[in-house]
């Protein structure tokens, strides 16, 4: 009775091993957007002052200070121009050859009887190896996303992230991006190329009707997993 019990365990386990499906691991981790600041306590003012600029208002700028971004907060436009080629070629080959000969003509009498002419032998060997190589890889991947700056480094870099979501029918797609961009490389359109910036992380997946046909069913993932080869 133990003994059944135990199968049946164990074949239970087996079958929910298979039947779970491993999500992919995401590439983008740690927030998407940044978290709004807690506003800052305005005092208040016995009598307007007449000023343009209010420091204190929400939306405000120096008169004289470019856009570009530099807050927690502010948007900054990746255009992303991603390419990389890449090709390898090899090539082995050796070549090993190897003999020993010998050859008994006369042999003095005090040696046993059995050794004479006849004892004689010729040994050869070869072994040759070849082997070949090749592999390669492309990748394109272009278009636009919209992030936000969710930390500003001690040396005034930019942290950005940023996620785009499209449902389309019965599947959805989404695009998520994450790095380090220092705001001299950022135009005055608020765009900065995805090659200028560091540690950048691009996540480009789908969910859905598309998603669930590229997965490899319960069953063929159940006898995958007791397979030992």
């Amino acid at each position: 009775m133990n003994r059944l019990v135990s199968f049946l365990a164990t074949f239970t386990l087996l079958i929910l091993s298979g039947c779970a499906l491993v999500p992919p691991e995401p590439v983008v981790t740690g927030p998407l957007t940044a978290v709004p600041p807690t506003p800052a306590a305005v005092a208040a003012q016995s009598e307007p002052n007449g000023s343009i600029f209010q420091p204190t208002s929400y939306g405000n700028f120096p008169l004289f200070e470019d856009r570009r971004p530099r807050n927690v907060g502010d948007i900054v436009t990746v255009v992303i121009q991603e390419k990389t080629n890449a090709a390898k070629n090899v090539s082995t080959a050796t070549d090993r050859k190897g003999s020993a000969s010998l050859g008994l003509d006369a042999v003095p009498k005090f040696f046993p009887p059995g050794m004479g002419p006849d004892q004689s032998f010729d040994m050869s060997g070869d072994n040759v190896s070849q082997g070949k190589g090749s592999s390669s890889a492309a990748n394109n991947f272009s278009g636009t996303i919209t992030t936000t700056v969710i930390a500003v480094l001690p040396n005034g870099n930019l942290q950005i992230a940023g996620n785009k979501e499209m449902a389309i029918n019965r599947g959805s797609e989404y695009v998520r991006f994450s790095g380090v961009v220092d705001p001299r490389s950022i135009t005055g359109s608020n765009t900065v190329l995805s090659t200028q910036v560091a540690d950048a992380r691009i996540e480009y997946r789908s969910k859905g009707t598309m998603a669930e046909v590229q997965e490899m069913g319960w069953l063929q993932r159940f006898f995958l997993n007791l397979s030992p080869f």
